[in-house]
């Protein structure tokens, strides 16, 4: 099986070596993984550097080699309005074989966080992290696939974690899927949310939607920050995609190979 969402201690918020999530990934059956760690912007200046040193990277997976384990070198791209040109410049850091789009700051806000969530209802921060992911997808161009749509079900200030429901948001999240289906983007089965808030990061009735309205690459991640999270629900995400597309893709040189299911 397949894990396409994959940070080690390259990433800011990362802990493990490379090589230990790799062999971490070799033992829990997965055929292939990709190491995507984060390259963010924090629009308030208020954090630490997020976005990964390129010397770290190479030096991390340059050579790595796990026997029976193919090993891709993507990145975590976060999306926002204004950042259409540094991301064309972040590509230029090196060759990738994959690239994710993400979501993670909205009205400059990091949505992890308890500012994000004063002052607004469960629905209504969900909606407006919606709202700016739809502006953030029909913007940005440069990415493959969209990372955890739904990620503010898991973040650590939600005040009662849950999958966000489809038919409580079913015309917005219509229009992102739409884009990402006419874009040729494709969207991630995320398992971090399982065993956070209930669900997948979207769930199931997301691709099935996603499918109808002409989406067709789907990829699965985990997400792991650490070694024992890697491939975490990975073969149950890949038997549901299966059971919906029929396959599930991973990507070489930023182009998306089908694997039947």
């Amino acid at each position: 099986m397949y894990d396409f969402h994959i940070h080690s201690r390259v990433s800011f918020d990362g802990h493990d070596t490379g090589l230990q999530l790799a062999q971490a990934a070799a033992t829990a059956g997965l055929k292939e993984i990709c190491f995507t760690d984060h390259v963010d912007y924090d629009p308030l200046g208020t954090m630490p550097d997020i976005a990964f040193d390129t010397a770290a990277y190479n030096a991390e997976y340059d050579g790595l080699e796990v026997p029976g384990l193919t090993i891709r070198r993507g990145m975590e791209f976060g999306l926002a309005r204004d950042n259409v040109e540094q991301f064309k410049k972040d590509l230029q850091r090196r060759q990738f074989d994959f690239v994710l789009g993400s979501m993670h700051f909205v009205d400059d806000l990091d949505v992890y966080f308890q500012p994000y969530w004063e002052g607004k209802t469960i629905f209504q921060a969900e909606r407006r992290y919606l709202e700016e992911t739809l502006e953030c997808v029909k913007i940005h161009d440069d990415f493959d696939v969209l990372a955890h749509l739904t990620y503010i079900s898991k973040t650590h200030c939600h005040p009662a974690p849950r999958p966000v429901p489809y038919a409580e948001h079913r015309e917005i999240i219509d229009e992102i899927l739409k884009t990402l289906a006419e874009k040729g983007k494709g969207l991630e089965m995320n398992t971090s949310g399982v065993d956070r808030c209930g669900g997948y990061l979207p769930t199931e009735d997301y691709f099935r939607r996603f499918k109808e309205l002409g989406g067709e690459i789907v990829t699965v991640g985990s997400d792991a920050h650490r070694s024992d999270r890697v491939g975490q629900y990975s073969h149950e995400a890949c038997a549901i995609l299966g059971d919906i597309f029929g396959y599930v893709c991973t990507f070489a040189d930023r182009k998306p190979i089908f694997h039947k299911l």
